[in-house]
């Protein structure tokens, strides 16, 4: 599976456009992390535990993105994209989520 950010499909014919496919996974922070994490604020740095729930939530998305294309018979996906947004229900009622989004534009190339 060729998975690529561009927009365009340069060298390769595109056979068939198979839509827009998408995955997507909700992350829940860690209460010993979330503490670290409230002390990094007072002091700086890197806050390294949110680093990582980041880059496995968008790793998993991808994954997810990939299947479905798979799915459809898409050998490429292009132009794709990646949102994140947190969750939470207001001031002192955090859930203290992380939601990826990752999307593209699947594809089956000629050859």
């Amino acid at each position: 599976m060729i998975l690529s950010n561009m927009e365009q499909v340069s060298g390769k014919r595109v056979v068939k456009h198979l839509g827009v496919v998408n995955g997507s996974t909700v992350r829940a922070k860690h209460v010993g992390r979330d503490i670290m994490a409230s002390l990094k604020n007072i002091f700086g740095g890197r806050v390294t535990s949110y680093e990582t729930l980041l880059d496995r939530a968008r790793r998993e998305a991808r994954l997810r993105m990939a299947e479905q294309a798979r799915s459809m018979g898409a050998k490429m996906i292009f132009n794709i994209k990646l949102e994140t947004s947190s969750l939470y229900k207001g001031r002192r009622k955090s859930i203290g989520s992380v939601e990826v989004l990752a999307y593209g534009t699947a594809l089956i190339p000629g050859k």
